[in-house]
């Protein structure tokens, strides 16, 4: 599974985004695509987002501990942080 929060995103880029995901709410991305599809989305993410405006963070399930990965483009509203290999999303 992987979901995919965005802000700003071109609409070239959301139109494309709903061939792969259902959009829950706007800007938020949800699938159960095969792995190799969510690296083949993240990477067409990260190469057409070029725009300073654009961000994203992505949630992907992977098969190692501990069971996610959280990657991100330009700055999230919320802080990731790293704890003994393990990665968060920190409140304020």
């Amino acid at each position: 599974m992987i979901v995919v929060i965005a802000d700003f995103l071109h609409p070239a880029i959301r139109g494309r985004m709903k061939l792969w995901f259902v959009e829950i709410r706007p800007n938020v991305f949800v699938s159960g695509v095969t792995d190799s599809i969510a690296e083949h989305v993240v990477d067409y993410l990260y190469k057409s987002c070029v725009s300073t405006k654009s961000s994203f963070t992505i949630f992907q399930k992977i098969n190692k501990s501990p069971g996610y990965k959280i990657r991100w483009l330009n700055s999230p509203k919320k802080n990731i942080i790293e704890i003994s290999g393990l990665q968060l999303v920190q409140e304020k």
